[in-house]
Order: C-alpha cells, then structure tokens, then sequence
C-alpha cells in the first residue's frame, strides 16, 4: 500500500481556504452519519445520495451536490481527504478561491453524472468526495506535471518522491481499467467503487486544467528553493 503525503507547493497565489472547508464539512458529515443506526443512515444516504435512475430523470437535482459530502466508511473517508488535503491546496492557490469551490462543485456534478449515463438504471446511492477529487487530480496532472508527489510506502515504512505525471497518470489508468473491468459485473453498478466516477471526474478536470495553465501560469516552489528561503 502507498499514500501521497506531500507535494511541491505553489509559490505565493490565494490560501486554500475552501479546500480546509471542504475538508471539514466531509468530517462533520461523517461524524454526524456515525450517530445513526443501521435504519437510519441507510435512509439518510437514500435520501441525501445521488441516485442516477432518479437524478437522470430530473429528480431530486439537489442529490447531486449533497452526496459528495456522504461517505461509507472511515476507509472510504480518510482515502478520499488525504488526497483532497494533498492536491486540492496547490489547485485553489492558482486559480483563485470562488473558483475553486465553484470548480469543485461542477467536477463532482460531471462525475456523478458520468457514472450515471454508465448505468443509468442504477437505483443506488452514489455518495462520496471521490468523484470531485478526481477533478482536482485531472486539473493537478496539466497544471503541475513536474510537481514531485511525496509517496509513503507503508509496508517499507519508507517515503520517496516521483513526478505528478507518473503517480496521477498511473492512478487515472488503475481508474479506467478497473472501471473497464467493472463492466462485466453483473451489478457492476454495486461494486462499491464508482470507477467511472472517478473517470469522469478527471476528465473534467483535464479540461479546466489546461485552461487554467494557460490562464494562471503557475508557479511552484522547488524543494531547493523551499530549502532555501528558511535560511534567509
């Protein structure tokens, strides 16, 4: 098992204030989810998760947006917020804060959606962040392709850095294959991993990425430099 835990930052741009928030209002919700018993989490995810029969024939719009603040489990949370507190930071620094948030919101809805025209007959709850994170890794991936992603290796107890490009490109391609492979279900639907999610997710943010090199041109602070202004 590998986690990233750290990344080169951008150098000056606006404080991530809304990716803390974001990653707050996730805990917050989760912690509320873990006062429920079994009956009534199950109707709160009902009612609050975004169902793609429901939601691709116009009902209950609102589910789209709610259910990127549910999760299923502490696994399905603490994964999903480690990504968010490693990448989102250096996203929102660059593009700005509104943007951000508005950008966040509109990947989670275009992934949501995604997964639904997969399975459109889908009477389960989509729920989880990972659909809108999977955005901010897309844009992440065009604006930072050098950015050295620090990886912890947890069997070995040991961290080491590779490029963006590689640990994104080689998770957006786990994504797609596993989507891929999910197809052949026979409740692909209820695998517990909306791959196609996450697909979708990152090609939202591909688009707005390139946009927004071109737009912001961002700047990151080597470990050289880092290294170096502690020093001034």
């Amino acid at each position: 098992m590998f986690f990233p835990i750290g990344d080169d930052q951008v150098r000056g741009g606006h404080k991530p204030i809304f990716s803390y928030i974001l990653l707050g209002l996730n805990v917050m919700v989760f912690a509320f989810e873990t006062t429920l018993d079994d009956q009534s989490l199950a109707n709160f995810t009902y009612t609050f998760g975004a169902i793609p029969d429901h939601f691709l024939h116009g009902e209950h719009l609102i589910s789209l947006v709610t259910g990127l603040f549910l999760h299923g489990g502490w696994a399905h949370l603490l994964g999903n917020m480690l990504f968010l507190w490693v990448f989102a930071d250096n996203v929102e620094a660059t593009i700005g804060n509104m943007q951000f948030l508005v950008f966040y919101i509109l990947g989670g809805i275009a992934s949501t959606i995604f997964h639904g025209l997969i399975f459109p007959d889908s009477s389960l709850p989509l729920i989880g962040a990972s659909g809108a994170i999977a955005a901010v890794l897309g844009a992440y991936l065009v604006m930072f392709p050098h950015s050295r992603i620090k990886v912890l290796v947890l069997i070995l107890f040991t961290s080491f850095n590779v490029p963006a490009l590689l640990f994104l490109g080689f998770w957006i391609v786990t994504q797609f294959f596993d989507g891929y492979g999910s197809l052949g279900a026979v409740s692909a639907e209820g695998a517990g991993i909306a791959y196609w999610a996450h697909v979708g997710g990152f090609l939202f943010g591909v688009v707005v990425g390139y946009y927004a090199k071109k737009t912001y041109n961002p700047r990151l602070i080597t470990e050289e430099e880092n290294k170096a202004d502690q020093y001034v």
